[in-house]
């Protein structure tokens, strides 16, 4: 273990095996850093947060800070971060708002510089969230999405599983799985996520099947439960089903399809 000198680590906060912590950082009691971590200069982590084994956190990042919410009233609440992941200069996490909540960030994900996870959301696993992105409050994102630069997300909204949105969008409405957002734009789609797709291992007939059901929902002419009722009877693989499921589950809506 390296602890630099001028570093504060308060009694209560648990260290894990290995674990390197950089100048003038402050890790408060009740926090907890898994194995084989790093902490780079000037961090600040706070009370309700764990971090799992091999996380890298650069400088100036603040991880489990109060959540920028009027309707907190100080309860405990905690950050998870998962195992694997590399959090950027200046990154910021916010604790859960309710008591015992918690914002929730998995496994092997990148959060470049300056990108924000406001309170209560859920990052799925190997997201890539790039520089100066904003995640408000509630808001959920599917495993190996792609949130690029300058994106904004509205709280509570949800975007699906290897989605991407192209940088500087923002978005109110939920983005369908395996999708992919029109860049400088508000609550757009322009088509599937195709390079996304085929970097994870998605063969052509599944890739094929998805552009079939993505014509059906958004360039068939049908209204959204129509468009449904389509795919749910034309297709029976666990892809469209997924398609399917987080249409159903939709609260906010769907981003709707621009050429």
């Amino acid at each position: 273990m390296t602890i630099h000198a001028t570093a504060i680590i308060e009694p209560g906060a648990t260290l894990g095996e290995n674990v390197t912590i950089g100048p003038l950082s402050y890790i408060q009691a009740g926090v907890t850093i898994g194995d084989h971590c790093t902490i780079a200069s000037h961090v600040t982590i706070l009370c309700g947060t764990t971090l799992g084994d091999r996380t890298q956190v650069h400088a100036g990042a603040v991880l489990g800070d109060t959540p920028q919410d009027l309707a907190f009233l100080d309860e405990p609440s905690s950050v998870k971060i998962g195992n694997n992941c590399v959090i950027r200069e200046g990154v910021t996490i916010h604790r859960g708002t309710k008591a015992g909540s918690m914002t929730l960030v998995g496994n092997d994900c990148l959060l470049m510089a300056n990108s924000h996870i406001g309170h209560n959301v859920k990052v799925g696993d190997r997201v890539i969230i790039a520089n100066g992105a904003l995640l408000a409050g509630y808001a959920q994102v599917g495993d190996r999405a792609f949130i690029s630069g300058n994106c904004l997300i509205h709280q509570f909204t949800r975007v699906g599983r290897l989605a991407m949105m192209s940088g500087g969008c923002a978005i109110q409405k939920d983005v369908p799985p395996f999708c992919i957002t029109r860049s400088l734009s508000t609550n757009t789609v322009m088509g599937l996520n195709v390079v996304g797709l085929r970097r994870s291992g998605f063969n052509e007939g599944q890739r094929r099947e998805l552009q079939q059901a993505f014509k059906i929902l958004y360039r068939s002419n049908l209204n959204i439960s129509q468009a449904l009722e389509k795919l749910e009877s034309e297709f029976t693989s666990e892809l469209v089903r997924e398609l399917c499921e987080f249409i159903r589950t939709s609260e906010r809506g769907l981003c709707k399809f621009i050429k």
